[in-house]
């Protein structure tokens, strides 16, 4: 096996469905510009420790287990896409504050790592991604250490990504701008989740494709 060219074929998926704004890239924004840069890099290491577990998880068997018990996947898309859906009613229903430039990382409330975390722990498309393209991509033959090497390069590859979408939203000159609309900010994060998390629950019905 030319294990260069499974990196490369690999990837080639992975990158630009890291990059597609999506419930991760929603969350990590939303931190950055209503709690700051420490609050949007620590979203940012949840989203990224999230994808590592879901590529451990996959290469170590998570796709043979979800092929064999449907039900467990239709399960994973139900509590995904009804986390997503509670999310953004909070942020819905969250009060409207001012963002406060100068005291950015200390208005946060909550632990944005676990808020991070979490959204990527119960994103299904998440388990669709991993299963159908990482655990497919070796056989038993497969050498620990690549496996350690792809899991690696998920999870730097995720830090690298949104450590840059984070730095931008959370900066001065983006934050002084929008500081008068936190409140819209939130709405728009909520109707994201909501919108996202309907959507899985509108595909639950249909079988897992890769």
């Amino acid at each position: 096996m030319d294990h260069a060219l499974v990196l490369a074929g690999v990837f080639a998926v992975f990158i630009p469905a890291l990059m597609l704004p999506g419930p991760d890239f929603v969350a990590v924004v939303r931190s950055s510009m209503t709690r700051g840069t420490a609050g949007g890099l620590l979203t940012t290491l949840g989203v990224s420790l999230g994808l590592g577990l879901y590529a451990t998880l996959s290469l170590l068997g998570l796709s043979a287990i979800l092929v064999e018990y449907q039900w467990l996947t239709w399960l994973v898309r139900i509590l995904g896409g009804c986390y997503l859906i509670y999310l953004g009613i909070r942020l819905l229903s969250a009060r409207q504050q001012p963002i406060d430039v100068s005291q950015g990382s200390e208005r946060a409330r909550g632990n944005p790592l676990l808020f991070g975390f979490l959204v990527t722990l119960t994103n299904p498309k998440a388990v669709v991604l991993f299963t159908s393209v990482f655990a497919t991509a070796v056989t038993q033959s497969t050498p620990l250490w690549f496996l350690g090497l792809m899991i690696a390069l998920v999870i730097v590859s995720a830090l690298l990504w949104y450590a840059i979408v984070s730095l931008f939203m959370s900066s001065g000159p983006v934050m002084r701008r929008f500081r008068n609309a936190q409140h819209w900010i939130e709405r728009a994060a909520g109707v994201c989740f909501i919108g996202i998390g309907g959507r899985i629950l509108a595909d639950a019905r249909n079988p897992v494709s890769p």
